[in-house]
This record gives structure tokens, C-alpha cells and sequence, in this order.
């Protein structure tokens, strides 16, 4: 079982740090890059290297479609597919990960400019958990306390009162996801991984 904590990405925002200024992270048990995006409707795919260099056509993505199509890098990394949205919001949308993660498990956590975050953990078509990292504290889901302890130890503040850490909550999504998973993410991986991108409808609501 992992055993990581928030220190162990401190590395993200420091050498990704247009990454870090808005990102969605999702892991997918068992999907291949390409499963995962036909199924979600993927469009314009195109093959890059390191996350570094899905920035660009996420922006253009952005422009193209005013919004209503987003950008996703995807690529495998053991038994999961791990889905990198730079300035994106895909892995938190319901309707695309709740049905992707039927007989499965997803992870997704997401930041964005504004500060706003989220983080989902899926299980066979189920929220399991939901809560925003900046206030750990207020959580729903079908079990939103089961994990209390492995969110305390990935780095999470839970404490309600003003006081509360506010540091390293982007850092400690990282640390609960990889505690779910068991996959640690790294510079390494991220630089030199090929992703499978391409343009992906939102869900019309």
C-alpha cells in the first residue's frame, strides 16, 4: 500500500508550472488511451510527447470550440490510463466518468486558476467520494467518511475551523490519488510519456 504524502509531489508545481496553474488528473483502471477517448467521443487525435506539449492544443482546442470541447492527453501506465487535461475539467464531469468507471475504478482530481478544485474517487459506475481539497473537511459521495484516515495521511487538514492548513492541498489530491491507485506519478513520467490526445465533446446538458 503507498504510503505517499503531500512532500513526495512537491516537485508539480515547481517544474510544471503552466500545468499546475489549471489541470484535471484522472486515472482509469484497466482502459487503453484509445478505449478511453473513442468512448468518450474524441475528435482531432494527435500523438505528443510529455505533458508539456499538450498545452498548446488544449488552448487551441479551447479557441476552436469555444469551449465546448476540451483537450485530453492520454497515455498507460501499468494497468491504468492516466488522462492529463491541461486548463480542463473532463475527469470531474459525471456524466463522462461516472459511466467510463462501470466495473472499474476512476480517481480524478482538478484545479483551476481561480483556485477552484474538486476530487472524485469513482467505483463501478458510483461516487465514492467527493470533496474540494481547499476545504477537505466537507465531503460527500456514497462514502464520504470512509476515507478520513488516508486523506489525513496523504496530507489533508480536515479541521473546520479557521486555523486549518491551507498549504500543499493540490500536492496531497496527488498523494490520495496515488494511495487509491498505488500508481505514483513522477517528472520523469510525465516529461517523457507519449500521450494519445484529441478534442472531447462536454455532455449537453
Amino acid at each position: 500500500m503507498s504510503e505517499a504524502t503531500a512532500h513526495d509531489y512537491l516537485w508539480f508545481d515547481e517544474h510544471f508550472p503552466a500545468l499546475a496553474e489549471a489541470y484535471c488528473v484522472t486515472l482509469v483502471r484497466g482502459l487503453t488511451p484509445d478505449t478511453l477517448l473513442t468512448q468518450m467521443g474524441a475528435t482531432d487525435l494527435r500523438r505528443v510527447t510529455g505533458v508539456d506539449d499538450l498545452q498548446e492544443p488544449a488552448y487551441e482546442a479551447w479557441d476552436t470550440h469555444d469551449g465546448d470541447r476540451l483537450f485530453a492527453g492520454v497515455t498507460r501506465v501499468g494497468e491504468w490510463a492516466l488522462m492529463i487535461e491541461p486548463n480542463g475539467y473532463l475527469g470531474i464531469t459525471d456524466e463522462l466518468i461516472g459511466p467510463l468507471s462501470r466495473g472499474t475504478t476512476a480517481v480524478s482530481h482538478f484545479r483551476n486558476v481561480n483556485a477552484v478544485d474538486h476530487f472524485n474517487w469513482y467505483e463501478n459506475g458510483e461516487l465514492r467520494l467527493h470533496f474540494e481539497p481547499l476545504f477537505a473537511y466537507a465531503r460527500d459521495g456514497s462514502d464520504p467518511d470512509g476515507s478520513v484516515d488516508t486523506m489525513r495521511a496523504a496530507g489533508f487538514d480536515l479541521s473546520e475551523d479557521d486555523e486549518r492548513d491551507f498549504n500543499l492541498h493540490s500536492e496531497a489530491a496527488f498523494a490520495l490519488a496515488e494511495r487509491l491507485t498505488g500508481l505514483r506519478l513522477t517528472r520523469e513520467l510525465l516529461n517523457v510519456s507519449e500521450f494519445l490526445g484529441g478534442a472531447v465533446p462536454l455532455p449537453r446538458t
